[in-house]
C-alpha cells in the first residue's frame, strides 16, 4: 500500500539514525546508554539514601514540636483527597502528643487561591485549637517550604506529613536546609494519581539534587515570624 503523499514527505525529511557497525562502536553505544542510565538515577539514589533512616509512621515517629504540612492542591476551595489524608494524620500526630504546633505550608499566590487558610478549617474541624496551627503563605514548592520553615518560622526539628511518594525528597530537602526532621509518609491506593505521583519524583529528584548545591533563596522570603514561637510559649488551646 502507498503511503499518502504528505506522510512520504515527511519520512524523506526525517533524519536517518545510524546504528554503530562494528563492535567497538556498539560498544561504546551501550557504555553511554549506561551512563546515561546511572546519571538519570543518582539524584534518586542520594535522595533515598539520605531519607531512608528517617521515614517513620505516625505510631512510631519521635515527638517533636512541630508538625509541617504541605499543601497538595484544593477542589473548589477544599483540600483535594491526598491533602485531605496529608491534614488527618497531622490531626492523629496532634491528638497523640507527638507534635504541639501544625505549620501548614502552600501556595498563596493568588487571592482566589489559598491554600493554607483551607488546610487550618480543616483542623480545626478535626479539633486541632486553631491557636496551635501556623500558616505559611509562600511555601511555593517543597525547597521553598524547608527553607522557610527554618529561616522564617526558626524551626530546628519537625515531622513531615506528605504522601508516601514524596516524603523522601521533603526529608532530603528539609535537613539540607537545617531541619533536623523525621518523615511521615501517608499511605494511598495505587491509582493514577498515586502512579504519576511517583513518576514525577524522580524527575523532581534532580531538582531537589541541584537545590541542595546551589540553595537558592525562596520565590519569597519576608521577614521573620514569630507565629510558631508564639504558638508554642502559649502552652494551652
Amino acid at each position: 500500500m502507498r503511503l499518502p503523499a504528505r506522510l512520504r514527505e515527511l519520512r524523506l525529511r526525517l533524519p536517518s539514525v545510524r546504528l554503530p557497525r562494528t563492535r567497538r562502536g556498539q560498544r561504546r553505544g551501550a557504555q553511554a546508554v549506561m551512563l546515561g542510565c546511572v546519571l538519570a538515577l543518582t539524584p534518586a539514589t542520594w535522595m533515598y539514601t539520605t531519607a531512608d533512616a528517617h521515614i517513620r509512621s505516625v505510631a512510631d515517629v519521635p515527638a517533636r514540636d512541630v508538625a509541617v504540612v504541605f499543601g497538595a492542591g484544593l477542589r473548589d476551595g477544599a483540600p483535594t483527597p491526598y491533602l485531605a489524608h496529608r491534614l488527618d494524620a497531622a490531626a492523629e500526630l496532634y491528638e497523640g502528643g507527638k507534635v504541639k504546633v501544625v505549620l501548614v505550608t502552600g501556595d498563596n499566590s493568588r487571592e482566589e487561591y489559598d491554600e493554607p487558610d483551607a488546610m487550618r478549617t480543616y483542623l480545626t474541624a478535626r479539633g486541632v485549637p486553631d491557636g496551635r496551627i501556623v500558616s505559611d503563605y509562600a511555601g511555593f514548592d517543597t525547597w521553598d517550604s524547608c527553607v522557610r520553615a527554618k529561616k522564617i518560622f526558626g524551626v530546628e526539628r519537625a515531622v513531615l506529613v506528605t504522601q508516601g511518594f514524596h516524603v523522601r525528597r521533603a526529608v532530603a530537602l528539609c535537613r539540607a536546609a537545617g531541619v533536623d526532621s523525621y518523615g511521615v509518609g501517608v499511605a494511598e491506593r495505587r491509582d493514577v494519581t498515586w502512579y504519576y505521583g511517583g513518576v514525577r519524583e524522580l524527575a523532581a529528584a534532580g531538582k531537589a539534587a541541584l537545590d541542595t548545591v546551589t540553595r537558592p533563596d525562596p520565590h519569597f522570603l519576608g521577614p521573620r515570624e514569630t507565629g510558631v514561637t508564639e504558638a508554642l510559649a502559649s502552652g494551652g488551646p
